[in-house]
């Protein structure tokens, strides 16, 4: 199939990056090195490429230790993990110092229970002053005691309440890390799937339409091979920022994979769906792409967009499938255009995958 060999074609040249990289650094061509290099090539991490320039232009090298130091940084996949762990060792570290306060508090209520039954004896058999003053002074430090106890608690509690907020805060920003491209700050591929089967089972429950839209940069390979991976970077910031300038409320947007961008369209049939499409090609064609450095005007970038409806014997694949086939439609028939699933150039591309 024509998107498979295109994905074959793309991945190959990063791997081609990659591997030059790793020949003129002269550094192992060990699975740490081609990831980080590969990662590189992609564009897909800017902190990591951020990083990889500074440390080249400062030395001039990458040392081992550079190299272990970015791996474990930016691409550990432990990182998210430790970082949940660390949190739960924390709240866990709070239930326990709150429960040991509680314990003590009802310690402390059980002694003073006992000190209430205690001196109730002990004042009816009392009869002279200096035995019921004695009586009282041991009821008046219980009863201080006891409040010095519950106020210790009630304090430990509020700043507890404070700390499992923040802890409950960070989890939060973890979870959201975990599920946004960097780059680009819309969702990423995990979100996007998770997303779409949602927004999926959410449509086939009510009844409602949803659409789902496939849109890839036009010639993007070109922008890095001539202009180099930070442009390239800004490409695919221009694309993003042009997609939550254009995209509000329900619908969801997502960075699917290299160039490649997503959005659902939950209850929205696909006559409204193809409009949506063209406000963000036209939305994205719009702006000027200028090189920071030199300030250098490079056009303008296209993108086309493949666009279908969920079916009642849809699942995820079958209805990214469809979508798919139409943007590579759109893309085989002159980039910058919006192709659907009834209009015939998706029926060509049909016939041109089978055959």
């Amino acid at each position: 199939m024509t998107a498979s060999l295109d994905d074959l074609e793309r991945t190959l040249a990063f791997a081609d990056i990659a591997l030059g990289q790793i020949r003129s650094l002269r550094q192992p061509a060990i699975p740490r090195n081609y990831e980080i290099w590969y990662v590189y090539a992609t564009g897909y991490n800017p902190a990591l490429n951020k990083v990889i320039n500074e440390t080249l232009a400062r030395n001039g090298r990458l040392s081992d230790a550079d190299l272990d130091q970015i791996h474990d940084t930016y691409l550990s996949q432990a990182r998210v993990t430790d970082r949940i762990d660390q949190v739960g060792a924390r709240v866990i570290g709070e239930i326990d110092d709150v429960m040991t306060l509680i314990n003590d508090a009802l310690n402390m209520t059980v002694d003073f229970n006992t000190s209430l039954a205690g001196v109730g004896k002990q004042l009816a058999v009392a009869r002279d002053p200096g035995a019921i003053k004695a009586v009282i002074e041991s009821l008046v430090k219980s009863t201080r005691e006891a409040h010095d106890t519950n106020k210790a608690l009630e304090e430990r509690l509020l700043f507890s309440r404070g700390e499992v907020s923040v802890l409950q805060q960070s989890l939060e920003a973890i979870r959201a890390e975990s599920l946004t491209d960097p780059l680009t700050a819309l969702g990423n591929r995990k979100y996007f799937d998770r997303a779409l089967m949602a927004a999926i089972e959410i449509a086939q429950e009510r009844g409602e339409p949803l659409s789902l839209l496939m849109l890839d940069i036009d010639h993007f390979k070109s922008f890095n091979d001539n202009y180099g991976h930070l442009t390239g970077d800004q490409v695919l910031r221009l694309v993003g920022m042009s997609l939550k300038q254009t995209i509000k409320g329900q619908d969801i947007t997502a960075r699917y994979g290299g160039e490649e961008f997503a959005v659902v369209l939950p209850n929205t049939p696909l006559r409204q769906a193809l409009t949506v499409a063209d406000h963000i090609r036209r939305a994205v064609m719009s702006k000027e792409l200028k090189k920071k450095s030199t300030g250098e005007i490079l056009g303008r970038v296209t993108i086309s967009i493949g666009v279908s409806m969920l079916a009642s014997s849809d699942d995820m694949d079958s209805l990214i499938g469809r979508a798919d086939a139409c943007l590579y439609a759109a893309k085989r028939n002159g980039r910058n255009r919006v192709i659907c699933e009834v209009d015939p150039e998706y029926q060509n591309e049909i016939t041109f995958q089978v055959a």
